[in-house]
Formats: structure tokens, C-alpha cells, sequence
């Protein structure tokens, strides 16, 4: 219960304290390219229950149909704004909604898509959806450049599900299973951290 609190606390203060910000984001956004200021797409919740994310759209509406499911270095789908954004993580932003509504959390395993639940190991499966999702945590932070990772690959869709999702897995659930508050604050401050080296490139 308190770290509910603690999300709820937060995610409110930060959609506040950052209104500006969001709404000038937003404005970029539909003045960049045609389209919704936010995506949405089903993922896997607590419990295995399917939720719909928020993002900042970063890519041009009709982009599910123009190309893979996965982000790939330098793909031609997303618009100019929404390179900035991605480079920024700033496309997260609206997940504060989601905490606020109590789908998510500020730290927890990023929340997947169900085709890649479906690769989870049955013996990490309970650990890592028996939380609520996060809009951060270890392995988000360890693997931030995973779209260059990706890009590298022969096949990419193979790298992911069989080398990068795996190792992502391992890495929250070592996380979950010695999470405290401390190392929960830990995890938010690496990821300030994070956001404002990247800010500076």
C-alpha cells in the first residue's frame, strides 16, 4: 500500500509540475505531422491483465502497416519530432496516467506485448506479472540503447525474442526479488540521471 501511495503521489505531482512541458510536447507533436498527440497499444498488466499503454506518438499514424512490430535504428516511420522524443524518452511521459490509474507503476518490468508474454519462462512468469508494470526499472536502464542493439542484428525480431528479451527478464526478475523502497528511489534517480545525459547529446 505504500508504495501505491507513493506512485500515486508522485505520478500526480509530476503530470503537474510538468503540464507545461507536456502540453507544449503535445503541440509539437500535431503540428510535426498529421495524427493523435498519443499512442496507445495493448500490453500485459498485473496478473496478466491487458491494459492500454500511453505514449507520446512518436511515429506517423498508419506505421503498424508500413513495418515491424519492433523499432529499429533509424526507421523511417517515425516523424522528426518523435526522433527527439525517443532519444529524449520523453515519449513516456504519459505513462504518469497510467500510474495514476493504477496500472502501472514509477518502478517495475516494462510492461510487454502479449506475443512476447506468451516467450515468458514459466519460471519467472508469476515473479514478473505479479507486480504492477513500470514505466522504469534496471533493465530499461541497462538496455536504453536497445533500438541500436537491434539494428545491428541479422534478424531482429530473432535478437529480441531469444537474446535481448531473455536477458531483460533475468534482470528484472533479480531486481523483484530484493526490491526495497531504497533501491526503488535508487532506480528513479539513475533514471533522472539517464534522461538529462541524453538531453545534453
Amino acid at each position: 500500500m505504500l508504495k501505491r501511495g507513493l506512485d500515486l503521489l508522485f505520478a500526480a505531482a509530476g503530470l503537474v509540475l510538468l503540464s507545461p512541458l507536456l502540453v507544449a510536447v503535445a503541440l509539437c507533436i500535431l503540428l510535426d505531422s498529421p495524427g493523435p498527440v498519443f499512442f496507445r497499444q495493448e500490453r500485459v498488466g498485473r496478473g496478466g491483465r491487458l491494459f492500454r499503454i500511453h505514449k507520446f506518438r512518436t511515429m506517423v499514424v498508419d506505421a503498424p502497416a508500413l513495418g515491424p512490430g519492433l523499432t529499429i535504428g533509424a526507421d523511417p516511420r517515425v516523424t522528426r519530432v518523435g526522433r527527439w522524443l525517443r532519444r529524449t524518452k520523453l515519449d513516456e511521459l504519459p505513462q504518469l496516467l497510467d500510474v495514476v490509474a493504477g496500472r502501472m507503476s514509477l518502478v517495475g518490468p516494462r510492461p510487454e506485448l502479449p506475443r512476447y508474454v506468451a516467450l515468458y519462462p514459466p519460471a519467472l512468469r508469476a515473479l514478473l506479472l505479479g507486480v504492477r508494470p513500470g514505466i522504469t526499472d534496471p533493465a530499461s536502464l541497462k538496455y536504453a540503447d536497445e533500438a541500436s542493439l537491434l539494428a545491428a542484428a541479422a534478424d531482429p525480431e530473432r535478437e529480441y525474442c531469444e537474446v535481448l528479451l531473455p536477458a531483460k527478464l533475468q534482470e528484472s526478475a533479480n531486481y523483484l526479488r530484493h526490491a526495497t523502497l531504497v533501491s526503488d528511489f535508487a532506480v528513479l534517480g539513475r533514471t533522472a540521471a539517464l534522461l538529462l545525459l541524453l538531453r545534453r547529446r
